[in-house]
């Protein structure tokens, strides 16, 4: 008589044990996704697929948080609009004295617009991006509502800026879901696209050499970049917005607030490499997230990237 209770106890015992396994291993497959994500340490990141916009992979996609001087591609966009690549421009006063990483422009030099894009997309510097506000809108002031009206012409809604550089200042922020529309944009312009992928310029200014050498480490490392831009403030922290060619499309990715330049490359590298070789790609916002398989592979296709005016 007491061996009747004790087979069911053990077919209790078993039957919970099963239940216990698989519940583990549940929990174990959704904190390895988690995982993958939060392995991406800026505060905010998204990948898209440029066709459709997609969203292969986002963390924090619509928090908003400082620009830095990805804004000069906005401010890149917004000149164009205005202003013919020839045209050349004297640097005022004021751009010649905005607080920017050298090489520092001087005030009365002439340069063309194409060159102060060079000026702004590969080394960042920020007189050329007032310069460049000033020539299309008389300005600065004046330019940033071309910006913020482009940046809405782009479904870029959560995206404010107050000035053409990216220098910090209240009121002025975007998203990692914004950024990426706005590089998708910016690769439809000719000269951004072919400026934002190169290395090494040397550019004229008054009869004098100046070498520029691009922020963007990913031109080195990345045989698919298509080029991008950096930017940083103490505020901002490190970010990043580019793109690359793989063989079944373009991939922009988009990080903000990373806490040092090494972390931005590996979290970049994360995002362009690891995730799409493993065919897993994780969604997460804030308190939801889901797994998508997609196959993604690189394209050999190499192009040059240095060139001299």
């Amino acid at each position: 008589m007491s061996l009747r209770p004790q087979k069911n106890f053990k077919q209790s015992v078993s039957f919970f044990q099963i239940l216990f396994f698989i519940s583990l291993a549940s929990i174990f497959f959704l904190a390895t996704g988690v995982s993958n994500a939060s392995g991406v340490s800026a505060r905010a990141a998204i990948v898209i697929d440029s066709t459709n916009e997609e969203i292969l992979y986002a963390k924090n996609p619509d928090i908003k948080l400082p620009p830095a001087s990805t804004t000069k591609l906005i401010t890149a966009m917004a000149a164009l609009d205005k202003l013919a690549p020839d045209t050349m421009v004297t640097i005022s006063k004021k751009a010649a004295e905005t607080p920017s990483v050298p090489p520092r422009l001087k005030q009365g030099e002439k340069l063309s617009v194409r060159d102060l894009l060079s000026f702004a997309l590969i080394r960042s510097i920020n007189g050329a991006a007032v310069a460049l506000a000033e020539a299309a809108a008389g300005s600065e002031k004046s330019f940033v509502p071309l910006m913020n009206e482009k940046a809405r012409s782009l479904d870029a809604v959560n995206t404010r800026f107050i000035n053409a550089s990216g220098l910090p200042g209240k009121g002025q922020h975007t998203t990692a879901r914004d950024l990426a529309k706005i590089m998708k944009r910016a690769l439809a312009y000719p000269l951004i696209k072919d400026i934002i992928d190169t290395k090494v310029m040397e550019v004229d200014v008054d009869g004098k050499s100046v070498l520029l050498t691009n922020t963007n480490n990913l031109l080195w490392s990345d045989e698919d970049h298509l080029g991008g831009k950096t930017g940083y403030t103490r505020a901002a922290r490190h970010c990043f917005v580019g793109a690359s060619e793989k063989e079944e499309g373009v991939i922009i990715i988009a990080l903000l607030g990373d806490s040092s330049r090494d972390t931005l490359w590996t979290d970049a590298e994360k995002l362009l490499a690891k995730d799409f070789k493993k065919g897993t790609i994780i969604i997460t916002d804030q308190e939801s997230y889901k797994v998508k398989r997609k196959a993604v592979t690189r394209s050999s296709t190499k192009r040059s990237r240095t060139r001299s005016l």
